[in-house]
């Protein structure tokens, strides 16, 4: 093995500047990994995708790299390095060439070998020209040997005896050619020569490391496939280095958690967090997944957050806090375990990873505090929402700009408000239920890519619902409802009451939603009633043989992505104000031989109802009694009035109301 890594001549470097951004340690975890993606510049298995990933030509199964970053720690801290690719790929059409992304600015080819004979590279493409003709189903193996040019390009920064990558969206092709797009998860083995006092982690276990003189070879290999996205290499002179060892609850099985961190930095009360979340998290999802875990403070040109890197998460600066590693850490299952396929399907990475940090502060602090965090989401997303769709078609083909897909308010603080209310359309056990079972799921996605269609169906599939109906809402749709609900009290006689309450949105699309209000009673028990709001302008009508004295629409605020109001209306649906009296048209009006009068008081009051002719003569006293707070109906027999104008007055000790009545015969 030795005497293979020395026949290996490889020199290489890379060094990027980038602006620096401060963090603000008092935001959550989220807000940071937002931070991190808004200031970014942009024997093998066969390896299955999801039902709906998108489909290609190839498919890599390994990516076997060899750098020298020897020069890379020392000053002038070159940016310019070679080395070698050798790709292993399985061929899904006829083909006698493959295309991959290798930006022209920062790599420049020098020789393609073994399958592939000649190549061009133009407008940041590779085209390698094979062989032969290789048919569905074969296996091909080519090697690039290639060198990265002395520039900045914000994917491999070297400076100061810091050497680290980031990738994210799509900065993998700037250090090594690659079918970059996150659908494509391929094993990664990856060898690096480094001076004798750098510390250098990537993704995987450290299969060996060699020390030859002032000289160590790293040798990191994956057992799970990585999205071309999350491969990393993270290193530095002197870095400081402890190891957490999780030990797996049910299988026993131990896995090394490494933090690499810089001189100062305090780490103590991560590692003491790393067990109880690692356990946390394995309980809801499934087991860690993967062999390794770790996360490593990197310099100021990483100044804006996290990046989930498969097994080895980047943090800013002294960013050891609770909720970025919360969030980050989630990404290991939701994000890297399971992968998005696009980046139309961003949300299965972002929004889940943001909810977890939630879930993450129920488990340490209970439900309140988690909803608290939830409710915190929604005022920011209500406050800033941009106007567009949390996932759009258009994106699985053209990447949007950093500003759209990792906008804080849509992808991170909406995309985990999405999920708390598909955990309140579901219930807790449904719910949580449901997500381990995605990402336990081997056959489909454990270890794979995902699109949203993938998981709607799965949720479809386990809960045995048809829930596209959410989904096509609350992720394709852009904005939220805006509720302006009205209610009244109808006193049916007897002490018995009807509440009559209309869900009306105003929004253009309808959100269909299950709806609750808590009804309060003058000398009984609160009742929440639950309904599935599934058309506009729905009424909702339930009978109580006690006094009802306010009503409260989503009590618990658990439809968090809206804006409503909750108005007093009479029967027919018209809005009044809650704190005056009402009297309304009798109806109908021309009557024949019969109307009825509606009418609401705000409060428990003495009412007077008198009818008059066109003359202002008193006819008949109608109601003179103490009613109760509420909306009533009064019947008016009209039969042996003379046909004319006539007059009908309600009267309080505050209001005195009219309305004409006209008689037909």
């Amino acid at each position: 093995m030795l005497k293979k890594i020395i026949s290996l001549t490889i020199i290489c470097l890379f060094v990027s500047t980038f602006v620096n951004a401060q963090v603000d340690n008092t935001k959550k975890g989220s807000w940071q990994c937002y931070n991190k993606r808004i200031n970014n510049p942009n024997v093998l298995k066969t390896i299955d995708k999801s039902v709906n990933s998108p489909k290609h030509s190839f498919d890599v199964l390994n990516y076997k790299l060899n750098f020298n970053i020897y020069s890379c720690y020392t000053t002038p801290y070159p940016k310019s390095f070679s080395a070698k690719n050798e790709i292993t790929f399985r061929v899904d059409s006829t083909l006698n060439f493959i295309k991959l992304n290798a930006v022209n600015t920062s790599i420049v080819v020098d020789s393609v070998r073994l399958a592939g004979v000649s190549f061009t590279h133009t407008s940041n493409i590779l085209t390698i020209n094979l062989d032969r003709t290789y048919n569905p189903g074969e296996t091909v193996i080519l090697r690039i040997c290639y060198r990265h040019q002395n520039v900045s390009d914000g994917a491999f920064y070297a400076s100061s005896g810091f050497v680290f990558t980031d990738s994210e969206p799509e900065g993998a092709r700037k250090w090594f050619p690659c079918w970059d797009k996150p659908s494509d998860k391929a094993l990664l083995d990856i060898t690096t020569r480094v001076p004798a006092t750098v510390k250098l982690g990537s993704n995987g276990h450290l299969a060996d490391s060699t020390k030859i003189n002032d000289t160590i070879y790293y040798h990191w290999v994956t057992r799970d496939p990585v999205a071309t996205y999350l491969a990393v290499l993270t290193s530095k002179v002197n870095y400081n280095l402890d190891i957490v060892n999780w030990t797996n609850p049910t299988t026993s099985e131990i896995v090394p958690m490494r933090f690499y961190y810089n001189s100062g930095e305090n780490i103590a009360g991560m590692k003491a967090m790393i067990i109880p979340l690692t356990t946390f998290y394995s309980q809801l999802f499934g087991d860690h997944p993967f062999e390794k875990n770790g996360f490593a403070t990197l310099n100021s040109q990483f100044s804006w957050g996290g990046m989930e890197n498969q097994t080895l998460t980047s943090l800013c600066p002294n960013c050891w806090e609770s909720s970025l590693l919360a969030h980050e850490f989630a990404h290991q299952w939701f994000g890297d375990m399971i992968t998005c396929a696009t980046w139309a399907d961003i949300w299965l990475n972002e929004g889940f990873a943001t909810y977890i940090e939630a879930l993450w502060i129920e488990n340490q602090s209970g439900y309140n505090a988690y909803k608290s965090e939830i409710d915190g989401n929604a005022t920011y997303y209500l406050n800033s929402n941009p106007g567009w769709a949390i996932s759009n078609p258009n994106w699985a083909i053209n990447t949007p700009s950093t500003n759209t897909l990792f906008n804080y308010a849509i992808t991170y603080m909406k995309g985990a408000c999405v999920l708390h209310q598909l955990r309140y359309v579901l219930g807790d056990s449904q719910f949580f239920a449901a997500i381990k079972s995605y990402a336990t799921d081997v056959d489909e996605f454990k270890y794979k890519s995902a699109t949203i269609a993938d998981f709607m169906t799965k949720m479809n599939t386990v809960t045995g619902q048809n829930l596209d109906w959410f989904f096509n809402e609350w992720i394709y749709q852009p904005n939220h409802p805006n509720y302006q609900n009205l209610y009244n009290f109808q006193n049916l006689g007897n002490g018995n009451w009807q509440v009559n309450f209309t869900a009306k949105q105003t929004n253009t699309y309808f959100y269909k939603m299950p709806i609750e209000y808590k009804i309060t009673f003058t000398n009984s028990t609160d009742t929440t009633i639950r309904v599935m709001n599934d058309v506009n302008n729905q009424t909702f009508s339930f009978q109580f043989n006690r006094q009802p004295s306010a009503i409260q629409f989503d009590p618990e605020n658990n439809i968090v992505l809206k804006t409503a109001t909750l108005t007093v209306n009479l029967i027919d649906d018209k809005t009044y104000a809650s704190n005056t009296i009402q009297l309304q048209q009798n109806e109908p009006n021309p009557c024949l031989k019969s109307t009825t009068i509606k009418y609401f008081i705000p409060e428990n009051t003495k009412i007077k109802i008198t009818l008059y002719d066109n003359n202002a003569n008193l006819l008949k006293t109608l109601i003179n009694s103490y009613q109760t707070i509420g909306s009533h109906s009064l019947g008016l027999d009209c039969s042996n009035l003379p046909a004319g104008n006539y007059y009908y007055k309600l009267e309080t000790k505050q209001s005195i109301l009219t309305r004409k009545l006209i008689k037909v015969n």
